[in-house]
């Protein structure tokens, strides 16, 4: 019997997929907010030593205070949103495992930002920890579904869900060490330049389905 012929998706679909596409390539963008709100505080804030969380936090002190704390939970939130919703919209090329995981690590941001460190800890903490388990697990997943079609790409992504998810369990474990701030950003940033670039990839391949048709 004769195939049944493959459905292609459709110019709604590849529209869908940009939009996704830009939502994902937009994010590393959340590192300049970083160094926005670091720039504004008071007391003196460490890229190494310090959280991410504590640029975010409510309350100011003689010793540290944050005056820019709005943007950067703001920010906490908008990225989430991105992440979650750009991995809904690329969830056919992402496949639902990984897609499934990056909504949980966007819900998870957006949580963060709001409930700021020093308003309460734990929350928080319950708030950012499925960020730290779900971002590592989807690239590692994703680089090793990619690898045989995509090589460069598959172990570009392998490489980068190991590193970061080693730098999650050192940051985790880690407590309060002088270095807690750069295990967190290890952590973090690498995740959103990778996806940036798997991101990148499909914009082209949705353009060039747009030139074919």
């Amino acid at each position: 019997m004769p195939r049944p012929p493959v459905r292609r998706p459709g110019r709604a679909a590849h529209a869908a997929a940009r939009c996704g596409a830009v939502a994902l390539m937009v994010r590393p963008a959340y590192i300049a907010t970083e160094f926005i709100v670091a720039a504004a505080t008071t007391g003196g804030y460490s890229f190494v030593a310090d959280s991410v969380s504590r640029l975010g936090e409510v309350g100011c002190t003689a010793a540290y205070c944050s005056p820019r704390h709005e943007l950067m939970n703001l920010s906490f939130i908008g990225f989430g949103l991105l992440l979650a919703i750009g991995a809904l919209l690329l969830a056919r090329s992402l496949g639902w495992w990984v897609t499934a995981l990056l909504v949980v690590s966007g819900l998870s941001s957006v949580a963060t930002g709001l409930a700021p460190l020093d308003r309460d800890a734990t929350l928080h903490a319950l708030a950012a920890t499925p960020l730290f388990v779900a971002q590592p697990l989807s690239l590692l997943i994703l680089g090793a579904r990619l690898r045989r079609r995509e090589p460069r790409l598959g172990r570009g992504l392998l490489a980068t869900g190991a590193v970061t998810a080693a730098a999650a369990v050192t940051f985790v474990l880690s407590g309060e060490a002088t270095t807690s701030g750069l295990l967190e950003r290890l952590a973090l940033w690498p995740v959103l330049v990778a996806l940036a670039v798997v991101a990148w990839t499909r914009m082209r391949r949705s353009s060039a389905f747009s030139a074919q048709s």
